[in-house]
Protein backbone atom coordinates (compact mmCIF):
# COMPACT_ATOMS: atom_id res chain seq x y z
CA UNK A 1 0.00 0.00 0.00
CA UNK A 2 1.39 3.40 -0.94
CA UNK A 3 1.22 6.30 1.48
CA UNK A 4 0.33 9.64 -0.01
CA UNK A 5 0.42 13.01 1.60
CA UNK A 6 2.36 16.21 1.96
CA UNK A 7 6.11 15.77 1.76
CA UNK A 8 5.87 12.20 0.42
CA UNK A 9 6.31 11.48 -3.26
CA UNK A 10 3.63 9.38 -4.88
CA UNK A 11 4.71 5.75 -5.00
CA UNK A 12 7.92 6.23 -2.96
CA UNK A 13 8.53 2.91 -1.18
CA UNK A 14 9.18 2.89 2.56
CA UNK A 15 12.46 1.02 1.92
CA UNK A 16 13.92 4.08 0.21
CA UNK A 17 13.01 6.18 3.24
CA UNK A 18 14.69 3.63 5.54
CA UNK A 19 17.80 3.61 3.34
CA UNK A 20 17.91 7.40 3.59
CA UNK A 21 17.56 7.24 7.39
CA UNK A 22 20.36 4.65 7.60
CA UNK A 23 22.66 6.83 5.45
CA UNK A 24 21.90 9.80 7.71
CA UNK A 25 22.68 7.66 10.77
CA UNK A 26 26.06 6.66 9.24
CA UNK A 27 26.88 10.36 8.84
CA UNK A 28 25.88 11.13 12.45
CA UNK A 29 27.98 8.29 13.83
CA UNK A 30 31.05 9.13 11.74
CA UNK A 31 30.92 12.90 12.00
CA UNK A 32 29.58 13.55 15.48
CA UNK A 33 31.28 13.48 18.84
CA UNK A 34 31.25 9.67 18.67
CA UNK A 35 33.42 9.49 15.56
CA UNK A 36 32.70 5.78 15.19
CA UNK A 37 33.68 4.56 11.74
CA UNK A 38 33.77 0.85 12.66
CA UNK A 39 30.08 0.57 13.46
CA UNK A 40 28.02 -1.10 10.74
CA UNK A 41 24.34 -0.38 10.11
CA UNK A 42 22.54 -2.93 7.94
CA UNK A 43 18.94 -3.09 6.77
CA UNK A 44 17.22 -6.47 7.03
CA UNK A 45 13.67 -6.11 5.72
CA UNK A 46 12.05 -3.43 7.87
CA UNK A 47 14.50 -3.96 10.76
CA UNK A 48 17.97 -2.51 11.21
CA UNK A 49 21.05 -4.17 12.75
CA UNK A 50 23.72 -1.99 14.34
CA UNK A 51 26.93 -3.95 14.98
CA UNK A 52 30.63 -3.48 15.62
CA UNK A 53 33.16 -2.89 18.38
CA UNK A 54 33.21 0.27 20.48
CA UNK A 55 35.71 1.51 23.08
CA UNK A 56 33.38 1.95 26.08
CA UNK A 57 29.99 1.16 27.59
CA UNK A 58 29.13 4.86 27.39
CA UNK A 59 29.89 4.87 23.66
CA UNK A 60 27.72 1.78 23.13
CA UNK A 61 24.80 3.34 25.02
CA UNK A 62 25.13 6.59 23.07
CA UNK A 63 25.21 4.79 19.71
CA UNK A 64 22.14 2.77 20.66
CA UNK A 65 20.31 5.94 21.72
CA UNK A 66 21.24 7.79 18.52
CA UNK A 67 20.28 4.79 16.33
CA UNK A 68 16.86 4.35 17.98
CA UNK A 69 16.24 8.10 17.70
CA UNK A 70 17.30 8.30 14.04
CA UNK A 71 15.38 5.16 13.06
CA UNK A 72 12.23 5.76 15.10
CA UNK A 73 9.39 3.59 13.88
CA UNK A 74 11.68 0.75 12.78
CA UNK A 75 12.91 -2.18 14.87
CA UNK A 76 16.57 -1.62 15.79
CA UNK A 77 18.75 -4.52 16.98
CA UNK A 78 22.13 -3.65 18.49
CA UNK A 79 25.05 -6.05 18.58
CA UNK A 80 27.78 -3.72 19.81
CA UNK A 81 30.75 -5.24 21.63
CA UNK A 82 32.81 -3.21 24.08
CA UNK A 83 36.54 -3.65 23.52
CA UNK A 84 38.23 -4.74 26.73
CA UNK A 85 40.46 -1.90 27.96
CA UNK A 86 42.21 -4.04 30.57
CA UNK A 87 45.60 -5.61 30.07
CA UNK A 88 45.90 -9.37 29.56
CA UNK A 89 45.88 -11.47 32.75
CA UNK A 90 48.61 -13.82 31.49
CA UNK A 91 51.64 -13.75 29.22
CA UNK A 92 51.24 -14.76 25.60
CA UNK A 93 53.21 -17.87 24.66
CA UNK A 94 55.21 -17.34 21.48
CA UNK A 95 56.61 -20.30 19.57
Amino acid sequence: MTERGPGRATGAPAAQNLDYQVAHLHERLAGGSLGELGVRVEVHGSAVLVSGTVPSVHCREEIERVAREALAGHPVHCDLVVAGPSSPDHAEELA
